[in-house]
């Protein structure tokens, strides 16, 4: 950090290294006239250094991560000099980046791969039965290379997907191709590995018409028939409204084949809870996970999941926030994914309770509800609470696990709106091995962030609040105090290079982690990677350009200082906004204003302590520029004074080390939380 560099601890009079030179170059002289030859050397040695400071200033940060990513923390890697006495740098820095962007977006754009097999949308939501919307064509026959016009018209709708299928096999692959008229409202898609064989909506804009061009193949059968799904809104929407049939010329008249009258679907019924689920019996009869720990599921703050085995089934409670949805999964592992999940949404004063499958780290995909049994809700005080039976075992249902195995249990809540349920805003409740509900009863908790995640904070930790701060105030402020030379450097360089070669090295190591858990960058992290890369850049180059600092009178040194100086301050201003970006990343837990209150503490715990040193250094230099002019007294006053300010300053640092220490303890003790 700052001009206290990798190299010979040697003074700096670069820029501001003349910090009080030019107010009292006649004072030196004269003093020097005064003093004997072996004392003018030490002593105007000594007052040299005392007089001069290097100025920086200390940021801090720690991550989580979403994101939120693969998050940076980062501080300052140096310190600096300046002309004036003056609260730090990074103080005007860390008022302004306290701000932070939050945003939250939706992205309908059409892009319904998944879907093309049943064209049913993933909404959860039984779709209407009587379409509104017409598909019409423009001729009744066709050839091979024909290109046939068709048209999706009818009310104001939001989202299509529209196929062209065989009239004989409505549940088979499509067929042939379709080209844009219009690219701005449609899209192709590629469906079965055939390119442009659906089309879909670009945007969730307001439509009433859509026309494209089917493209007859040289393989296609005698008889087509399109099908469209139209969404008019999240759970309003038609599935395979079906259009005219068109056929090859010499083809047999098409004979719709009679259809099997199925028995309607009854959905299991769903009643009322009339009590607040219990504890009591967590490890006892049944096997819970509660976040926190030990929580009661009565308060809202609980987020409670129980499974009580009985006989071939097991019974499900799950309680948490009213707003919004409650879930959970069982996953082979710790990513989400391929996992068997379940769904409890708070809508219009009801609690709709649903089975569903996750693929890949996407929205789930809602399934049918009837293997699940007994299913009631209760919605009081701000608690939401479901519960539901299914059958240990369904080997007959696609997505659904034997519950006869040990898996990885998810537990997530997140906001919904109008059935739809959005990313949970921070990391699910993952337990920390694998377990079996059926087995022994059990009452444990989890943890919101994974152990890479918790090493990375951790060590940001340890090198941005504590090496790199300390290191700092050593090379700005305790030159004059640990002078005395250390396996052939001053005290205060070894300290103040191995302080912040300790901090390159953890900062190192910690930045590669997030990107390992992550297996690459973080997508949902807003900035705070960004800004991360760009402090870690800063971090290497810092200790890289104290390497090749030039020697003290050499032409080029003022260049280098001010370099450096800048390289330190932008670091510091960067690290602060990387802080408190990487605070409200989904790996941390439940936004918790306290940690704000710390981290900020922190910093003006910091700021403080160079505030108090600065203003002792410039009064210690007054003191002695005002000596009476006689050789005894000014020795004298000197030498009493010089070892007051070292007393005062050994004492602040102590004072400060301890305060450092215990917020270093805190965050710590909060990142082992999590």
């Amino acid at each position: 950090g700052g001009h206290a560099q990798v190299g010979a601890p040697e003074l700096d009079t670069g820029i501001n290294g003349r910090r009080y030179e030019d107010a009292r170059t006649d004072r030196t002289n004269r003093l020097a006239v005064l003093m004997s030859s072996s004392s003018s050397s030490s002593s105007s040695r000594e007052r040299e250094e005392a007089a001069k400071r290097v100025r920086c200033a200390g940021g801090w940060e720690a991550c989580q991560p979403p994101g939120p990513l693969a998050p940076l923390p980062a501080m300052y890697l140096a310190t600096s000099t300046n002309k004036k006495m003056a609260v730090p740098e990074f103080t005007l820095g860390s008022f302004i980046l306290l701000l932070h962007i939050s945003s939250v977006a939706n992205y309908p754009n059409g892009k319904v791969t998944e879907s093309c097999n049943g064209m049913i949308p993933t909404h959860g939501h039984t779709p209407h039965s009587d379409p509104i919307h017409n598909i019409s064509v423009s001729q009744m026959t066709f050839r091979t290379g024909d290109q046939i016009e068709v048209t999706l018209s009818g009310p104001v709708f939001k989202g299509f997907l529209l196929e062209a299928r065989n009239a004989e096999d409505l549940s088979g692959l499509p067929i042939g191709s379709f080209t844009l008229i219009d690219s701005q409202v449609s899209q192709l898609l590629t469906c079965e590995d055939v390119q442009g064989s659906a089309v879909s909506h670009t945007s969730s804009s307001k439509k009433t018409e859509i026309k494209v061009f089917w493209n007859a193949p040289s393989n296609a059968p005698n008889h087509i028939q399109f099908l469209a799904t139209v969404v008019e809104k999240y759970k309003s929407y038609w599935v395979k409204i079906p259009s005219p049939v068109i056929s090859q010329p010499n083809a047999l008249p098409f004979t719709t084949p009679e259809a099997t009258r199925a028995p309607l679907s009854t959905l299991p019924p769903v009643s009322r809870l009339t009590k607040s689920f219990s504890a009591l019996d967590c490890g006892t009869k049944k096997f819970c996970i509660r976040s926190p720990m030990n929580c009661d599921p009565e308060e809202r703050a609980c987020v409670f999941l129980s499974f009580t085995p009985d006989n071939q089934s097991v019974m499900v409670e799950m309680s948490g926030p009213s707003e919004g949805y409650l879930s959970f999964a069982f996953s082979h592992d710790r990513w989400m994914g391929d996992d068997d999940a379940y769904v409890c949404i708070h809508e219009d004063q009801v609690v709709h309770i649903k089975p569903s499958h996750l693929v890949g780290r996407h929205h789930p995909v809602m399934d049918p509800e009837d293997i699940l049994k007994d299913m009631s809700w209760r919605l009081a005080d701000g608690v939401m609470q479901c519960s539901f039976r299914r059958n240990i075992t369904l080997p007959e249902v696609k997505y659904r696990f034997d519950l006869n195995m040990s898996y990885y249990i998810f537990l997530a809540d997140g906001a919904a709106n109008d059935g739809k349920i959005y990313k949970h805003s921070q990391q699910p409740l993952i337990t920390y091995e694998k377990h079996d509900v059926t087995d022994y009863p059990k009452d444990i908790g989890g943890s919101h962030s994974v152990f890479i995640l918790k090493a990375h904070g951790a060590l940001m930790f340890v090198a941005w609040v504590t090496t790199v701060s300390i290191g700092v105030l050593t090379a700005r402020f305790f030159k004059p105090v640990w002078s005395k030379i250390f396996f052939g450097k001053a005290v205060w360089f070894q300290v103040h290079r191995t302080l912040m070669l300790t901090t390159s090295v953890l900062t190192c190591i910690a930045f590669v982690l997030p990107f390992i858990y992550r297996r690459g960058w973080s997508r949902c992290a807003g900035y705070h990677p960004y800004l991360g890369c760009i402090v870690m850049t800063l971090a290497v180059l810092q200790p890289l350009m104290a390497a090749f600092r030039p020697p003290l009178h050499h032409p080029r040194r003022q260049v280098f200082n001010w370099t450096h100086w800048s390289t330190g301050t932008a670091a510091r201003i960067i690290a602060v906004a990387a802080i408190f970006l990487g605070m409200d990343l989904s790996g941390l837990n439940r936004s918790d204003p306290r940690k704000t209150y710390a981290m900020i503490g922190f910093v003006a715990w910091h700021v403080g302590t160079e505030i108090i040193l600065e203003i002792h250094a410039y009064r210690l230099s007054r003191k002695v520029e005002i000596l009476d002019d006689t050789r005894i007294q000014i020795l004298q006053s000197f030498s009493v004074a010089e070892a007051e300010g070292h007393a005062f300053k050994k004492a602040v640092l102590a004072i400060y080390v301890c305060g450092n220490v215990t917020f270093l303890i805190i965050f710590l003790s909060a990142i082992s939380q999590l």
